[in-house]
């Protein structure tokens, strides 16, 4: 299929695009890597009066670290984040994502700010952000905020952003000696959706874990966080973890599995990532 038709403006700046969308009410969306939105595009799943390209945008694919977090620009390319040393040295946990998603040519062109921005809910980085207890900023008419990645996404592919708002980064705690971090997807074959998955993060302590942070994707409309399986696993119980699943977590059946194999999944990738989390990082 074809799009339907739609007008096309390049961005000159983060302020040249806030305007072009305010000027279009809603009516208008951003071009970045364009690999989920070219497809519904052509699916007629999506249509635009204007496409507002922002990949002329200067500053928007800077990985920087600074002090206690790590940002990423909304344009960096899942590529570009898979070969960084920043990623794996400081965020480790996006660094296990990246080879997940997809193929290397949508890696190429796909960037992080369009991924979290379209939340898919069976896509791996939203559920990594809200693991590492990310935020995300925003850029709109109304000026600059942060919002937590939690509060960020809200239902099925939607999202905190306003009309004529942007992502414009996002922000991690850069890892410690401390950090432990685990990452499994279940999907039919590598590269597609998952249907299932799990993003995790823990702080080392003496007696074992801290601070356990597990999200879902695969199981909702949104990342999932599983607390009482978080608290179980904390404590060193695993087995109590896996059967906390069933009050945490209530998928939906889809055309990939059913709903009782879905969780039966989630367990199966908890006592992986549980084995990760309890390893030192290299």
């Amino acid at each position: 299929m074809k799009p339907a038709p739609f007008a096309y403006a390049r961005a000159s700046s983060v302020a040249h695009a806030i305007e072009l969308l305010g000027r279009h009410a809603g009516d208008a969306k951003l071009l970045a890597g364009g690999q989920s939105l070219i497809a519904t595009l052509n699916m007629r799943l999506s249509s635009p009066a204007l496409l507002v390209d922002i990949n002329g945008i200067n500053g928007l694919d800077r990985i920087a670290v600074a002090g206690s977090k790590v940002e990423i620009g909304a344009l960096v390319r899942h590529a570009a984040a898979e070969r960084s040393t920043d990623i794996a040295r400081h965020a480790p946990l996006i660094a296990l994502a990246m080879p997940h998603i997809a193929h290397p040519a949508i890696r190429n062109r796909g960037t992080l700010g369009g991924s979290i921005a379209f939340a898919d809910p069976a896509a791996e980085l939203p559920a990594c952000l809200v693991a590492l207890d990310g935020e995300v900023d925003i850029e709109g008419s109304d000026g600059k905020r942060t919002v937590k990645a939690e509060q960020f996404f809200k239902a099925l592919f939607e999202t905190a952003l306003g009309p004529d708002e942007i992502l414009t980064a996002i922000r991690l705690p850069a890892a410690t000696t401390e950090t432990r971090i685990g990452f499994a997807e279940l999907a039919r074959r590598h590269g597609d959706y998952a249907i299932v998955g799990l993003a995790a993060t823990a702080r080392a302590v003496s007696k074992g874990l801290a601070d356990v942070r597990l999200a879902y994707f695969g199981v909702g409309a949104t990342p999932v966080r599983v607390r009482k399986a978080e608290a179980a696993l904390a404590a060193g119980a695993i087995d109590d973890a896996v059967k906390a699943l069933s009050g945490d977590l209530a998928p939906a059946s889809d055309l990939q599995a059913s709903a009782e194999v879905k969780l039966h999944l989630a367990g199966v990738l908890l006592r992986r990532v549980a084995t990760q989390l309890a390893e030192p990082r290299a």
